[in-house]
């Protein structure tokens, strides 16, 4: 399945980079050949980062927990144990939030899984992807997300919910994903933009592993149905132009 859903976003969502390929990983997990390390390119690296280095460069990588730069990011996904220094608002106080009452609450609102279960992620483009995954991650415009979330609501209608905060994306893609086993619209955070690449045209979709089969069906039922991407533009009217245009356009049709 992964190789046909890489095949139908390319043909029909066409993003400008590579989808991913994300899985959770722990100790002990096989990992794949020809995979890279921040260690070994000379640099600790936020998840942003190497999620920007795989979609862009082609690379796989395993990004263990000791080499995560990201401080939010290491507790977020359980790496460190949430600390109260963290937890009392200080890191968004004065810079996301107006002071730590209000930082205290973004901070709680963040995605989060159980501190020690896993030791860091693997990550690779989805074609190259010879592991088990956990979630499928595209980087896309607008227009293209569109298609994303019409074909994710093709089998059970209704609209898609996601929550936006402008901070540890990476949470929304991985961890809110995975615990809620639905796709997610996610807005790309400012860390995404500043250490990742992310334009300022993109944003993200993400696919937990028990959504691939619906996504593949409905992409293929939505580009069926007409649902399409490049957009085709209506193109059949006949054009206004200016009165001086219009006046020679009088003329020329006067002539034999």
């Amino acid at each position: 399945m992964l190789e046909e859903l890489d095949k139908l976003i390319r043909d029909y969502v066409r993003p400008d980079s590579f989808p991913l390929a994300v899985k959770l990983w722990k100790k002990g997990d096989p990992v794949p050949d020809r995979i890279k390390s921040p260690t070994e390119l000379g640099f600790d690296s936020a998840i942003c980062q190497t999620f920007g280095i795989s979609r862009r460069y082609g690379w796989s990588m395993l990004l263990k927990k000791e080499e995560i730069s990201c401080p939010l990011a290491l507790e977020a996904f359980g790496f460190k144990p949430i600390d109260d220094f963290y937890k009392n608002g200080n890191l968004t106080a004065g810079m996301y939030t107006k002071d730590n009452s209000a930082g205290k609450k973004t901070e709680s609102a963040v995605p989060k899984l159980k501190f020690g279960r896993y030791d860091g992620l693997i990550v690779a483009p989805l074609s190259r992807a010879d592991f088990a995954l956990d979630v499928v991650v595209v980087y896309c415009n607008p227009a293209q997300l569109m298609r994303l979330v019409s074909a994710a609501l093709y089998n059970e209608g209704g609209r898609l919910s996601s929550s936006f905060a402008s901070r540890i994306d990476c949470a929304d893609e991985i961890i809110s994903t995975v615990s809620e086993k639905r796709c997610k619209v996610v807005l790309p955070c400012y860390g995404d933009r500043v250490f990742g690449g992310t334009q300022d045209s993109e944003m993200a979709f993400s696919i937990p592993k028990e959504k691939i089969k619906e996504i593949i069906e409905g992409l293929k039922g939505t580009q069926k149905g007409g649902v399409r991407y490049p957009i085709p533009q209506f193109l059949r009217f006949s054009a206004k132009y200016p009165p001086n245009y219009e006046k020679l356009r009088s003329i020329l049709a006067e002539q034999v």
